[in-house]
């Protein structure tokens, strides 16, 4: 007869994470979860610690994205039920495993499950709207905060719990995305699929937010280069109206006015934006300026 399969694995993929994965792992050792990190590429000890902690560790020489890299560790989680992705500065409080567990037991029909996650100003994430559901709109983002288990629009991909073969079936994480947004895709083909995404109350865990991976050089404006990339890609997917014409007629201003004053924080931010926006327009990939297209 073959073993049990293991009920549930983390999977944590980390880039220059070595001062998050600890808190993050000795959580889950609590809670009685297995652990795989993958390791995108990390200047930093991220793979020593996370190896020091008990994890097992698939280190890649390239930085895969968080997306890709997840759906690394979820086809390497073989013999599990359900797989808990989350990230590095994510911290499970004691009996979350066993609420998110308790409520997919309780809802069947829950594709996607996520608990409770409080923000380090106290206040607990959940987001009212989304750009790609279709599904529970709510047009001016009102936001009611659930009091128990809700089905919700979006549930965010800082911690997310989904059963291994159904993720494998919808093909995980949209492989194209290198980094933003492949959770609003996630949760839209969930919901495509006829299954709930729930928030699950009694489940909570608290999130560093920005704090999974180190400062570094140039990092604000790659990030929101993705950002903008990745807004385009999924509102073209999907049918919707492509951003990128607002985005850089929006962004461009700001990026030439803060190199102007020698601003460089407003440089980043602002010339990111527009050059992700300008990129989707001329149909150049994310993949592809991550050195990723085959």
């Amino acid at each position: 007869m073959s073993p049990d399969p293991t009920p549930l694995t983390a999977i944590v993929v980390a880039h220059d994470s070595a001062d998050a994965l600890p808190a993050c792992l000795a959580a889950l050792a609590r809670e009685g979860i297995p652990a795989i990190v993958v390791d995108n590429a990390s200047r930093d000890a991220s793979v020593a610690v996370a190896r020091a902690q008990g994890a097992r560790v698939i280190a890649h020489p390239r930085n895969e994205g968080y997306g890709r890299a997840n759906n690394i560790g979820v086809r390497a989680a073989e013999g599990t039920g359900r797989v808990l992705i989350l990230n590095p500065d994510l911290v499970l409080q004691p009996g979350a495993a066993a609420a998110l567990l308790a409520a997919a037991e309780a809802w069947p029909d829950a594709g996607l499950l996520a608990p409770r996650i409080h923000e380090p100003d106290g206040r607990f994430f959940f987001q009212p709207r989304s750009l790609l559901a279709p599904y529970l709109t709510n047009p001016k983002g009102r936001l009611a905060l659930p009091e128990g288990d809700a089905c919700a629009p979006f549930l965010s991909g800082a911690c997310l719990m989904i059963e291994r073969s159904f993720f494998l079936e919808l093909g995980g994480f949209d492989p194209n995305i290198f980094l933003f947004y492949e959770d609003d895709d996630l949760c839209r083909r969930v919901a495509d699929a006829g299954r709930a995404l729930v928030h699950v109350h009694g489940a909570v865990a608290l999130h560093g937010r920005g704090r999974s991976s180190a400062p570094a050089p140039g990092r604000t404006f790659r990030t929101r280069w993705h950002q903008a990339w990745s807004r385009a890609y999924v509102s073209r997917k999907y049918g919707l109206p492509d951003p990128s014409p607002g985005l850089l007629a929006a962004n461009a201003p700001k990026a030439a006015l803060s190199a102007l004053v020698l601003r460089r924080a407003g440089l980043e931010r602002y010339g990111g934006s527009a050059a992700g926006a300008l990129a989707a327009l001329r149909g150049q990939s994310a993949l592809a300026r991550e050195g990723l297209a085959p």
